[in-house]
Protein backbone atom coordinates (compact mmCIF):
# COMPACT_ATOMS: atom_id res chain seq x y z
CA UNK A 1 0.00 0.00 0.00
CA UNK A 2 0.97 3.10 -0.80
CA UNK A 3 1.13 5.73 1.93
CA UNK A 4 1.57 10.22 1.46
CA UNK A 5 4.78 9.72 2.38
CA UNK A 6 5.28 7.87 -0.67
CA UNK A 7 3.80 9.79 -2.48
CA UNK A 8 5.46 13.02 -1.27
CA UNK A 9 9.07 11.50 -1.70
CA UNK A 10 8.09 10.86 -5.38
CA UNK A 11 10.54 12.47 -8.43
CA UNK A 12 9.22 16.00 -9.89
CA UNK A 13 11.21 17.51 -13.22
CA UNK A 14 9.81 21.20 -13.94
CA UNK A 15 10.30 21.72 -17.70
CA UNK A 16 9.78 25.61 -18.18
CA UNK A 17 11.92 28.42 -20.49
CA UNK A 18 10.13 31.00 -18.19
CA UNK A 19 11.79 30.82 -15.10
CA UNK A 20 8.70 33.03 -13.20
CA UNK A 21 6.72 29.36 -14.25
CA UNK A 22 9.27 27.53 -12.49
CA UNK A 23 9.81 29.50 -9.30
CA UNK A 24 6.12 28.44 -9.17
CA UNK A 25 5.46 25.66 -9.87
CA UNK A 26 8.41 24.79 -7.64
CA UNK A 27 7.30 27.08 -4.62
CA UNK A 28 3.65 25.04 -5.54
CA UNK A 29 4.88 21.84 -4.95
CA UNK A 30 7.50 21.95 -1.86
CA UNK A 31 4.63 23.81 0.22
CA UNK A 32 2.36 21.16 -0.15
CA UNK A 33 5.04 18.64 0.94
CA UNK A 34 7.31 17.22 -2.28
CA UNK A 35 10.62 16.24 -1.01
CA UNK A 36 12.39 15.34 -4.61
CA UNK A 37 11.11 18.46 -7.37
CA UNK A 38 14.29 19.86 -9.93
CA UNK A 39 13.77 21.45 -12.79
CA UNK A 40 15.27 22.75 -16.32
CA UNK A 41 15.25 25.77 -18.48
CA UNK A 42 16.72 23.87 -20.83
CA UNK A 43 14.31 21.12 -23.02
CA UNK A 44 17.30 19.86 -24.61
CA UNK A 45 18.52 18.71 -21.30
CA UNK A 46 15.10 16.57 -20.46
CA UNK A 47 16.33 13.26 -21.82
CA UNK A 48 19.61 13.07 -20.63
CA UNK A 49 18.18 14.01 -16.59
CA UNK A 50 15.69 11.42 -17.22
CA UNK A 51 18.29 8.73 -18.11
CA UNK A 52 19.91 9.34 -14.97
CA UNK A 53 17.19 10.26 -12.72
CA UNK A 54 14.24 8.11 -13.85
CA UNK A 55 11.51 11.11 -12.49
CA UNK A 56 8.42 9.68 -11.64
CA UNK A 57 6.70 12.68 -12.96
CA UNK A 58 7.37 15.17 -15.45
CA UNK A 59 5.96 18.92 -15.78
CA UNK A 60 6.26 19.92 -19.09
CA UNK A 61 5.68 23.10 -21.36
CA UNK A 62 4.62 23.28 -24.37
CA UNK A 63 5.85 26.07 -25.86
CA UNK A 64 9.41 26.54 -25.91
CA UNK A 65 12.27 27.67 -27.99
CA UNK A 66 14.62 24.99 -29.88
CA UNK A 67 12.88 21.72 -28.66
CA UNK A 68 9.00 22.08 -27.98
CA UNK A 69 7.33 19.48 -25.54
CA UNK A 70 5.95 17.32 -28.14
CA UNK A 71 9.58 16.73 -29.40
CA UNK A 72 10.28 16.17 -26.10
CA UNK A 73 8.25 13.87 -25.48
CA UNK A 74 9.41 11.80 -28.90
CA UNK A 75 12.79 11.64 -27.07
CA UNK A 76 11.37 10.42 -23.93
CA UNK A 77 9.21 7.62 -25.88
CA UNK A 78 12.82 6.30 -27.00
CA UNK A 79 14.37 5.71 -23.47
CA UNK A 80 10.88 4.58 -21.64
CA UNK A 81 10.74 0.68 -21.91
CA UNK A 82 7.53 0.30 -21.68
CA UNK A 83 6.51 3.46 -23.57
CA UNK A 84 4.76 4.66 -20.46
CA UNK A 85 5.56 8.92 -20.46
CA UNK A 86 4.90 9.78 -16.66
CA UNK A 87 4.09 13.98 -18.30
CA UNK A 88 2.21 16.17 -17.16
CA UNK A 89 1.82 18.76 -19.99
CA UNK A 90 0.83 22.42 -19.10
CA UNK A 91 -0.36 24.74 -21.54
CA UNK A 92 -2.28 27.67 -22.77
CA UNK A 93 -3.43 26.32 -25.44
CA UNK A 94 -7.11 24.21 -25.35
CA UNK A 95 -5.69 22.91 -28.85
CA UNK A 96 -2.47 21.35 -27.35
CA UNK A 97 -4.11 19.23 -24.88
CA UNK A 98 -5.81 16.97 -26.87
CA UNK A 99 -2.92 16.42 -29.44
CA UNK A 100 -0.31 16.05 -26.00
CA UNK A 101 -2.59 13.05 -24.68
CA UNK A 102 -2.73 11.31 -28.07
CA UNK A 103 1.52 12.46 -28.28
CA UNK A 104 1.94 9.98 -25.01
CA UNK A 105 1.08 12.70 -22.30
CA UNK A 106 -0.88 11.20 -19.48
CA UNK A 107 -2.71 14.59 -18.09
CA UNK A 108 -2.59 18.26 -18.70
CA UNK A 109 -2.41 21.05 -16.31
CA UNK A 110 -4.31 24.71 -17.41
CA UNK A 111 -2.13 28.49 -17.31
CA UNK A 112 -2.88 30.16 -15.73
CA UNK A 113 -2.02 27.85 -12.90
CA UNK A 114 -4.90 26.63 -9.98
CA UNK A 115 -2.86 25.80 -6.97
CA UNK A 116 -6.07 22.90 -6.55
CA UNK A 117 -5.73 21.71 -9.76
CA UNK A 118 -1.90 21.79 -9.74
CA UNK A 119 -1.85 19.46 -6.37
CA UNK A 120 -4.42 17.18 -7.43
CA UNK A 121 -3.14 16.47 -10.98
CA UNK A 122 0.53 15.86 -9.62
CA UNK A 123 -0.73 13.45 -6.67
CA UNK A 124 -2.76 11.48 -9.20
CA UNK A 125 -0.39 10.94 -11.24
CA UNK A 126 2.35 10.06 -8.86
CA UNK A 127 0.40 7.63 -6.90
CA UNK A 128 -0.77 5.62 -10.50
CA UNK A 129 3.27 6.18 -11.29
CA UNK A 130 4.24 4.32 -8.30
CA UNK A 131 1.70 1.93 -7.94
CA UNK A 132 2.69 0.81 -11.38
CA UNK A 133 6.29 0.54 -9.87
CA UNK A 134 4.99 -1.56 -6.87
CA UNK A 135 3.24 -3.86 -9.49
CA UNK A 136 6.82 -4.24 -11.59
CA UNK A 137 8.61 -5.23 -8.49
CA UNK A 138 6.40 -7.21 -6.99
CA UNK A 139 5.84 -9.14 -10.66
CA UNK A 140 9.57 -9.89 -11.03
CA UNK A 141 9.57 -10.78 -7.80
CA UNK A 142 6.60 -13.40 -8.51
CA UNK A 143 8.34 -14.23 -11.34
CA UNK A 144 11.62 -15.20 -9.77
CA UNK A 145 10.02 -17.34 -7.44
CA UNK A 146 8.24 -19.24 -10.04
CA UNK A 147 11.10 -19.75 -11.82
CA UNK A 148 13.05 -21.14 -7.96
CA UNK A 149 9.79 -23.42 -7.12
CA UNK A 150 9.84 -24.75 -10.90
CA UNK A 151 13.75 -25.55 -10.62
CA UNK A 152 12.90 -27.35 -7.29
CA UNK A 153 10.21 -29.11 -9.05
CA UNK A 154 12.72 -29.81 -12.03
CA UNK A 155 15.28 -30.71 -10.23
CA UNK A 156 13.05 -33.10 -8.02
CA UNK A 157 11.78 -34.61 -11.35
CA UNK A 158 15.01 -35.40 -12.63
CA UNK A 159 16.16 -36.93 -9.72
CA UNK A 160 12.96 -39.58 -9.61
CA UNK A 161 14.34 -40.28 -13.42
CA UNK A 162 17.94 -40.79 -12.12
CA UNK A 163 16.99 -43.16 -9.03
CA UNK A 164 14.22 -44.90 -11.46
CA UNK A 165 16.92 -45.87 -14.13
CA UNK A 166 19.87 -46.69 -11.29
CA UNK A 167 17.10 -49.15 -9.97
CA UNK A 168 17.16 -50.74 -13.24
CA UNK A 169 20.55 -50.74 -13.62
CA UNK A 170 20.95 -52.47 -10.12
CA UNK A 171 19.07 -55.22 -10.88
CA UNK A 172 21.91 -56.43 -13.42
CA UNK A 173 24.99 -54.99 -11.36
CA UNK A 174 25.75 -52.58 -13.58
CA UNK A 175 27.55 -48.57 -12.21
CA UNK A 176 25.80 -45.61 -12.53
CA UNK A 177 28.92 -44.27 -14.15
CA UNK A 178 27.56 -45.83 -17.48
CA UNK A 179 24.19 -44.10 -16.90
CA UNK A 180 26.08 -41.09 -16.50
CA UNK A 181 28.33 -41.52 -19.58
CA UNK A 182 25.24 -42.29 -21.82
CA UNK A 183 24.01 -38.75 -20.95
CA UNK A 184 26.97 -36.97 -21.19
CA UNK A 185 27.83 -39.08 -25.16
CA UNK A 186 24.29 -38.25 -26.31
CA UNK A 187 24.74 -34.80 -25.29
CA UNK A 188 27.80 -34.00 -27.04
CA UNK A 189 26.45 -36.08 -30.45
CA UNK A 190 23.25 -34.08 -30.06
CA UNK A 191 25.21 -30.44 -29.78
CA UNK A 192 27.72 -31.80 -32.43
CA UNK A 193 24.26 -32.35 -34.80
CA UNK A 194 23.52 -28.66 -34.72
CA UNK A 195 20.04 -29.93 -32.41
CA UNK A 196 18.35 -26.99 -30.44
CA UNK A 197 18.73 -26.61 -26.87
CA UNK A 198 15.70 -28.26 -25.94
CA UNK A 199 16.32 -30.96 -27.58
CA UNK A 200 19.82 -31.56 -26.36
CA UNK A 201 19.26 -31.00 -22.69
CA UNK A 202 15.70 -33.18 -23.04
CA UNK A 203 18.10 -36.28 -24.57
CA UNK A 204 20.51 -35.38 -21.30
CA UNK A 205 18.12 -36.84 -18.95
CA UNK A 206 16.16 -39.42 -21.58
CA UNK A 207 18.88 -41.24 -22.87
CA UNK A 208 20.17 -42.85 -19.38
CA UNK A 209 16.42 -44.82 -19.10
CA UNK A 210 17.51 -46.59 -22.50
CA UNK A 211 17.23 -49.89 -20.55
CA UNK A 212 14.81 -49.33 -17.85
CA UNK A 213 12.97 -51.83 -19.11
CA UNK A 214 15.42 -54.86 -18.05
CA UNK A 215 13.61 -54.08 -14.75
CA UNK A 216 11.25 -56.43 -16.17
CA UNK A 217 13.46 -58.72 -17.23
CA UNK A 218 14.25 -62.23 -14.90
CA UNK A 219 17.31 -63.12 -13.09
CA UNK A 220 17.91 -65.76 -14.49
CA UNK A 221 17.94 -64.33 -17.96
CA UNK A 222 19.40 -61.16 -17.31
CA UNK A 223 22.61 -62.08 -14.95
CA UNK A 224 22.86 -65.46 -16.87
CA UNK A 225 27.13 -64.97 -17.23
CA UNK A 226 26.90 -67.52 -20.67
CA UNK A 227 25.37 -67.61 -23.81
CA UNK A 228 22.32 -66.84 -23.79
CA UNK A 229 19.51 -69.54 -25.78
CA UNK A 230 17.34 -68.16 -28.55
CA UNK A 231 14.37 -68.14 -25.88
CA UNK A 232 16.15 -66.53 -23.34
CA UNK A 233 17.53 -64.39 -26.00
CA UNK A 234 13.65 -63.65 -27.20
CA UNK A 235 12.86 -62.76 -23.23
CA UNK A 236 15.94 -60.39 -23.46
CA UNK A 237 15.01 -58.30 -26.42
CA UNK A 238 11.31 -58.01 -24.66
CA UNK A 239 13.36 -55.00 -22.45
CA UNK A 240 12.71 -52.80 -25.17
CA UNK A 241 8.72 -53.24 -24.78
CA UNK A 242 8.91 -52.92 -20.85
CA UNK A 243 10.65 -50.02 -20.88
CA UNK A 244 8.68 -48.05 -23.52
CA UNK A 245 5.40 -49.56 -21.54
CA UNK A 246 7.17 -47.94 -18.24
CA UNK A 247 7.50 -44.50 -19.69
CA UNK A 248 4.91 -44.40 -22.38
CA UNK A 249 1.98 -42.24 -22.21
CA UNK A 250 3.59 -39.34 -20.12
CA UNK A 251 2.95 -35.36 -20.99
CA UNK A 252 6.62 -34.86 -19.81
CA UNK A 253 9.20 -34.47 -22.65
CA UNK A 254 11.63 -36.46 -20.84
CA UNK A 255 9.79 -39.55 -20.51
CA UNK A 256 8.21 -39.15 -23.68
CA UNK A 257 11.91 -38.88 -25.28
CA UNK A 258 12.61 -41.92 -22.74
CA UNK A 259 10.01 -44.27 -24.17
CA UNK A 260 10.91 -43.69 -27.34
CA UNK A 261 14.63 -44.41 -26.97
CA UNK A 262 13.58 -47.68 -24.60
CA UNK A 263 11.64 -48.75 -27.96
CA UNK A 264 14.22 -48.08 -30.37
CA UNK A 265 17.29 -47.79 -29.61
CA UNK A 266 18.73 -51.47 -30.73
CA UNK A 267 16.87 -50.67 -34.18
CA UNK A 268 19.62 -50.89 -37.16
CA UNK A 269 19.74 -47.95 -39.86
CA UNK A 270 19.84 -51.03 -42.55
CA UNK A 271 16.70 -52.83 -40.70
CA UNK A 272 17.97 -55.56 -39.00
CA UNK A 273 17.27 -54.46 -35.47
CA UNK A 274 14.44 -54.82 -33.07
CA UNK A 275 11.64 -55.25 -31.78
CA UNK A 276 10.05 -53.46 -34.52
CA UNK A 277 12.93 -54.04 -37.82
CA UNK A 278 12.72 -50.15 -38.20
CA UNK A 279 15.06 -48.61 -40.62
CA UNK A 280 16.80 -45.65 -41.67
CA UNK A 281 14.92 -42.32 -40.69
CA UNK A 282 12.07 -44.39 -39.56
CA UNK A 283 14.06 -44.70 -36.55
CA UNK A 284 13.41 -41.97 -33.64
CA UNK A 285 16.85 -39.32 -34.15
CA UNK A 286 16.56 -39.72 -30.39
CA UNK A 287 17.00 -43.74 -30.34
CA UNK A 288 19.61 -43.51 -33.63
CA UNK A 289 21.98 -41.01 -30.85
CA UNK A 290 21.37 -43.20 -28.31
CA UNK A 291 22.19 -46.53 -29.94
CA UNK A 292 25.62 -44.93 -31.39
CA UNK A 293 26.81 -43.81 -27.53
CA UNK A 294 25.50 -47.42 -25.90
CA UNK A 295 27.70 -49.37 -28.03
CA UNK A 296 31.04 -47.39 -28.10
CA UNK A 297 30.41 -47.17 -23.76
CA UNK A 298 29.78 -51.10 -24.38
CA UNK A 299 33.13 -51.83 -26.33
CA UNK A 300 35.10 -49.74 -23.89
CA UNK A 301 33.80 -51.48 -20.63
CA UNK A 302 35.10 -54.93 -18.86
CA UNK A 303 32.77 -57.87 -18.98
CA UNK A 304 33.41 -61.56 -17.32
CA UNK A 305 33.55 -62.55 -21.23
CA UNK A 306 35.12 -59.82 -22.58
CA UNK A 307 38.14 -57.41 -21.75
CA UNK A 308 37.38 -53.41 -22.14
CA UNK A 309 38.96 -52.11 -25.34
CA UNK A 310 40.53 -49.16 -25.53
CA UNK A 311 38.98 -45.94 -26.94
CA UNK A 312 40.64 -46.25 -30.54
CA UNK A 313 39.67 -49.92 -31.23
CA UNK A 314 36.41 -48.38 -29.85
CA UNK A 315 35.95 -46.20 -32.59
CA UNK A 316 37.87 -48.41 -35.29
CA UNK A 317 35.07 -50.66 -34.46
CA UNK A 318 32.09 -48.19 -34.71
CA UNK A 319 33.28 -46.58 -38.27
CA UNK A 320 35.04 -49.70 -39.78
CA UNK A 321 32.81 -52.81 -37.96
CA UNK A 322 34.19 -56.06 -36.63
CA UNK A 323 33.22 -59.52 -36.49
CA UNK A 324 29.63 -58.13 -34.67
CA UNK A 325 29.44 -54.34 -35.01
CA UNK A 326 28.67 -52.98 -38.72
CA UNK A 327 28.75 -49.28 -39.38
CA UNK A 328 25.67 -50.15 -41.44
CA UNK A 329 23.73 -50.54 -38.26
CA UNK A 330 24.15 -46.79 -37.50
CA UNK A 331 23.08 -43.82 -38.99
CA UNK A 332 25.48 -42.18 -40.88
CA UNK A 333 25.00 -38.65 -39.83
CA UNK A 334 25.26 -39.70 -36.41
CA UNK A 335 28.57 -41.79 -37.01
CA UNK A 336 30.08 -39.14 -39.00
CA UNK A 337 29.25 -36.87 -35.76
CA UNK A 338 30.78 -39.09 -33.58
CA UNK A 339 34.08 -39.36 -35.92
CA UNK A 340 34.69 -35.99 -35.85
CA UNK A 341 33.59 -35.95 -31.62
CA UNK A 342 35.76 -39.11 -30.75
CA UNK A 343 38.24 -37.56 -28.62
CA UNK A 344 35.35 -35.89 -26.22
CA UNK A 345 34.07 -39.42 -26.00
CA UNK A 346 37.51 -40.72 -24.74
CA UNK A 347 37.65 -37.58 -21.84
CA UNK A 348 34.28 -38.46 -21.17
CA UNK A 349 34.27 -42.17 -20.55
CA UNK A 350 37.78 -41.80 -18.54
CA UNK A 351 35.76 -39.09 -16.40
CA UNK A 352 33.22 -41.63 -15.50
CA UNK A 353 34.86 -44.90 -14.79
CA UNK A 354 33.45 -47.45 -12.57
CA UNK A 355 35.18 -48.44 -9.64
CA UNK A 356 37.95 -51.07 -9.73
CA UNK A 357 36.44 -54.69 -9.13
CA UNK A 358 32.78 -53.84 -9.53
CA UNK A 359 30.88 -56.89 -11.56
CA UNK A 360 29.46 -55.76 -14.86
CA UNK A 361 27.65 -58.69 -16.33
CA UNK A 362 24.52 -57.18 -18.07
CA UNK A 363 22.73 -59.62 -20.19
CA UNK A 364 21.61 -56.61 -22.63
CA UNK A 365 22.59 -56.90 -26.51
CA UNK A 366 25.00 -53.37 -26.32
CA UNK A 367 26.99 -55.01 -23.26
CA UNK A 368 27.36 -58.31 -25.12
CA UNK A 369 28.40 -57.44 -28.46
Amino acid sequence: MLTSLDIHRGKILIVDDQDANVVLLRRILSSAGFLFVESTTDPTDVCRLHCENRYDLILLDLQMPEMDGFEVMEGLKEIEPEGYLPVLVVTAQPSHKVRALEAGAKDFISKPFEIPEVLARVRNMLEVRLVQGLLRTYNVMLETRVAERTAALHDSYLETIYTMTRAAEHRDADTGAHVQRISYFSRELATALGLDEAFVDTIFFASPMHDIGKIGIPDSVLLKPGALTPEEWGVMKRHTLIGSAILGDSKSAYLQMGAEIALSHHERWDGGGYPNGLRGEGIPLSARITSVCDVYDAVRSQRPYKPALDHLTAVHTLIHGDHRTSPAQFDPTVLAAFSRNEQTFSDIFESFVAPAGEAQHSASEGARR
